[in-house]
């Protein structure tokens, strides 16, 4: 069905990995290769001087083991970290690697989506292959 599958993770509470993961492996088939992927935000200017010496290198390592202990259970599958906007950063890095199917989990959407625009929007919006959203 598909080549290469990018399932981007956020850690969020009302966020549905192992569903995403459930529709990557449907999507699947012998060879596809799997990316989750993970975007670290970058914290605003201002915030730079009351993060701790190291800190950014302990969160990177942390969400890329948990990322890779998702990955296990899918055959032909990694993760990758990444920093920037989230919305940008995904629909980047799927034009960049030859993505042909997006399968992003979506929280229920609010009043403030009306204004601000949630990640599953933009990439639905803006990606140049298939996107798969669950709620």
């Amino acid at each position: 069905m598909y080549k290469k599958i990018l399932v981007p993770v956020s850690f969020d509470d009302d966020r549905n990995i192992e569903g995403a993961l459930k529709v990557a492996r449907a999507l699947s088939e012998a060879g596809t290769m799997v990316v989750l992927l993970h975007v670290m935000e970058t914290p605003p200017p201002y915030a730079v001087n009351y993060i701790p010496e190291g800190f950014h290198e302990e969160a990177r390592f942390a969400i890329l083991k948990s990322l890779s202990e998702f990955a296990a259970d899918l055959p032909s599958a990694r993760a990758e970290v990444i920093e920037g906007h989230s919305g940008r950063a995904i629909l980047d890095w799927a034009g960049d690697n030859g993505v042909d199917c997006i399968v992003i989990a979506s929280h229920r959407p609010g009043m403030q989506d009306i204004f601000l625009g949630s990640t599953a929007a933009r990439v639905v919006r803006h990606a140049k292959c298939a996107v798969h959203v669950l709620r």
